[in-house]
């Protein structure tokens, strides 16, 4: 999910893309989705952020996983910070800090 031109490479890979440029429509895919029994879900970290509230709702279960991705205006670091709090609540501790 995504602007076009940032998810339109992930059809090459034979994955399904919904193009989304209105934050209540994302959600509202994201919803379906997810009661579709979509196992991983590629969001745009730029999409995330506008239904960020929306994916919360996801965190806690186990199905989807929802993995943001740069998107064609470049990284925003949400996608990284993502991994980085899920690994840090898994194993107790920031293990991929370059601090």
């Amino acid at each position: 999910m995504g602007d076009k031109d940032s998810i339109y490479g992930f059809a090459a890979l034979g994955l399904d893309i919904y193009p989304e440029y209105d934050a209540a429509h994302a959600a509202d895919t994201l919803r379906k989705l997810a009661g579709n029994n979509y196992a991983v879900i590629y969001i745009t970290e730029a999409l995330a952020s506008a239904i960020s509230e929306e994916i919360d709702r996801y965190k806690s279960k186990e199905l989807p996983a929802i993995i943001l991705v740069p998107g064609v205006i470049g990284n925003t670091g949400l996608g990284l910070a993502n991994v980085s709090r899920t690994v840090e609540k898994a194993v107790g501790s920031d293990i991929l800090s370059q601090k």
